[in-house]
């Protein structure tokens, strides 16, 4: 299991802001944006997911989100530890409608009238909210273990926010590795072939990508982002685009609750639950997800 060979590219967006970029299947004329989480960097989708999605004839897009690998970094405040505790944002922060917007922009700037959007877990809540804003940019939209943002649904299991809050800052490549191992064992699937090594190969390449330091502050404000757009349920029944779901059965990061929440808000979405699918995306659910986006849109298209 390898992640994706990404040839990286740089756009200044209508903002001034300065995303970092890649896209797969050039040439191919129908677009798939991918939507990483929390936290998270464009190096994150596997070969297996990409190539799947490439095979089928679309040119596969993924992006840095503001605050996250090589793309910008904010000037705004960003929740303290007590805020988030009490999931309060600070005063001045950015919402998901920001980073939706981020979204909406690179389109733009890419010349991409309109693609299909896929994001997992906080990006769900991206192009979720891209669907809501920007219906006219959004063919179709997958959120993958994602949910609404009502606190009663989607909540991560107690053992999980215990881990995260006795996590502490790597102070070097090897503490990054072994961080990102420990919360992985937890809330991913330590049996999957291969998925240990694809841990230690992506820690390394964010660690890197990040200029070899931690960015603790530029996590905080995305979840400040997300602590900020709040229960997005009303939101969500603006959502025009076709719309699948896909959550796991197993999932300790974002409880299913989330899953089904997200689909009973949107008007028609399909709820396909994935057995054994945990908070994370190796070779065998990059088939099962890619397989399931693209019967998605398949399915839509020949309406």
């Amino acid at each position: 299991m390898s992640l994706a060979q990404h040839h990286e590219q740089y756009v200044t967006l209508k903002s001034g802001d300065r995303f970092c970029y890649a896209e797969h299947g050039v040439g191919n004329t129908d677009t798939i944006v991918l939507i990483v989480g929390l936290g998270l960097q464009l190096v994150y989708w596997p070969n297996a997911l990409i190539e799947r999605l490439v095979a089928s004839g679309f040119r596969v897009i993924c992006f840095d989100n503001r605050d996250a690998g090589r793309s910008v970094r904010s000037d705004t405040p960003h929740p303290s530890l007590l805020q988030q505790l009490r999931g309060r944002s600070p005063k001045g922060a950015y919402g998901l409608e920001r980073m939706a917007e981020d979204t909406a922009q690179l389109l733009e700037a890419l010349n991409i009238t309109s693609a299909h959007i896929a994001g997992m877990s906080m990006g769900g809540m991206i192009a979720q909210t891209l669907a809501s804003l920007h219906p006219e940019k959004v063919i179709s939209m997958t959120s993958i273990f994602s949910t609404t943002g009502n606190r009663r649904v989607g909540q991560p299991s107690y053992s999980t926010l215990w881990r995260m809050a006795r996590a502490k800052a790597p102070m070097n490549e090897n503490d990054a590795v072994k961080n990102y191992q420990a919360m992985m064992t937890h809330i991913g699937d330590v049996a999957a072939n291969g998925a240990v090594n694809q841990w230690h190969q992506y820690a390394r390449l964010a660690w890197q990508r990040n200029g070899g330091k931690s960015d603790a502050k530029a996590m905080f404000r995305q979840i400040g982002a997300i602590m900020k757009s709040g229960d997005r349920t009303p939101m969500l029944q603006n959502v025009k685009a076709p719309t699948l779901v896909i959550h796991g059965d197993v999932d300790h990061m974002v409880h299913p609750s989330g899953g089904v929440a997200t689909a009973r808000a949107i008007s028609g979405a399909k709820h396909q639950v994935l057995r054994g699918l945990r908070h994370q995306i190796d070779t065998v659910q990059s088939h099962r997800i890619a397989d399931s986006i693209l019967a998605h849109i398949h399915l839509n298209a020949n309406k």
